[in-house]
């Protein structure tokens, strides 16, 4: 399935999902807040996702999904986390420097490596961070954080692909996931071709 907006005049990245993860329409859901009681009635109950909306765009988020995977390793538990995409500016350098200091920038880091993806250079950084007093999660281990950083072909920002979740014990199987998704990015349409073939009757 392809969303509607890979088709976009101003799209400049594009990527693929695997099956589990749903949109989060963090743009919508944050003017929904700001609505008359009347608008925003059916928001009742979702404090949390609304705070977390206004944080992912208060960090530059420009796009996110939730993900639902069941545990088979365990009890077939839900296993919650949640991907976002964002962009960094950085002053030009080589993509593959760009790529390079990312990785080994976070003093905190769990995991390191470099990647040698179809659009270029990039690296994967795993952290454990703390998580934000704002989203009320218990989560007594902290929260696994993945990240790739795919920097852009003009060598002046850096994609930010993030995997995010509470269960740290799965921390190999995120580092896949997310390494799986940014072997998908693309800087350049890779629907072009798609849209350049006439429909057929």
């Amino acid at each position: 399935m392809i969303d509607v907006s890979a088709r976009s005049p101003d799209a400049d990245v594009w990527f693929a999902m695997p099956p589990g993860f749903v949109p989060i329409p963090l743009q919508e859901l944050t003017a929904a807040a700001h609505e008359p009681v009347r608008t925003a009635g059916p928001l009742t109950g979702l404090g949390p996702v609304l705070r977390l909306a206004r944080l992912l765009l208060g960090v530059g988020a420009v796009h996110c999904c939730l993900g639902l995977h069941a545990d088979d390793q365990t009890d077939g538990g839900p296993l919650l986390s949640l991907f976002t995409l964002a962009w960094r500016p950085t002053e030009w350098a080589p993509r593959s420097v760009l790529a390079a200091r990312a990785a080994t920038a976070p003093e905190e880091a769990e995991h390191l490596e470099t990647l040698d993806l179809a659009c270029g250079p990039a690296s994967l950084v795993q952290t454990r961070v703390a998580v934000p007093s704002e989203l009320g999660l218990d989560a007594p281990g902290g929260l696994l954080q993945v990240t790739a950083h795919v920097p852009c072909l003009d060598g002046r920002r850096i994609a930010i692909l993030s995997l995010a979740t509470t269960a740290v014990e799965h921390a190999r199987h995120y580092r896949d996931l997310l390494r799986d998704i940014a072997a998908t990015v693309s800087f350049e349409d890779p629907l072009r071709d798609v849209s350049d073939v006439p429909d057929k009757d």
